[in-house]
């Protein structure tokens, strides 16, 4: 078989994977739940063994490691399902983005308030844990995410 006939009988060639203008966001979306993965477990491994609830048995030894679960979900969670949000509507009009984007804002932050307004009063997490979680986790989130959007390679035509 000769190169022609080798070239002739591969399946043409639409475009090359950088075209996909999801792209970035797919990577920042992987990079930023790798990151809030790898901050989780730190967390924990730190936070785990520094509280301790005497007198409930069910969560003795565990302030710690609710406080960084529930600061996770909060912190990476809400950096995350922005990214996600925003992929999602990826392939629709730019309205229609926007407002998927606020709505997604608006239903996060009433959802963080319920939340920290039922959890205000309660003792089996550690506060600490929490805040540091929440800043660490969007910190990184938030960080990874933006390093897998520059560091993305796509088509560009100006």
């Amino acid at each position: 078989m000769t190169k022609e006939q080798a070239a002739a009988s591969e399946p043409p060639v639409d475009g090359s994977e950088f075209d996909d203008h999801r792209r970035p966001l797919l990577r920042a979306v992987k990079f930023g739940s790798v990151g809030l993965v790898i901050i989780t477990v730190i967390s924990l491994a730190v936070w785990g063994g520094v509280r301790d609830l005497p007198g409930i048995s069910f969560v003795r030894d565990l302030p710690g490691i609710w406080g960084v679960l529930i600061g996770a979900a909060i912190g990476g969670g809400f950096v995350l399902l922005t990214a996600l949000s925003v992929l999602l509507t990826s392939n629709t009009t730019v309205s229609t983005t926007g407002a998927v984007v606020l709505g997604s804002w608006l239903l996060k932050i009433v959802v963080l308030l319920v939340v920290l307004f039922l959890i205000q009063d309660m003792e089996f997490y550690d506060r600490t844990a929490l805040f540091v979680t929440v800043v660490l986790a969007l910190v990184v989130v938030l960080g990874t995410e933006v390093w897998g959007v520059i560091t993305s390679r796509v088509t560009y035509v100006g």
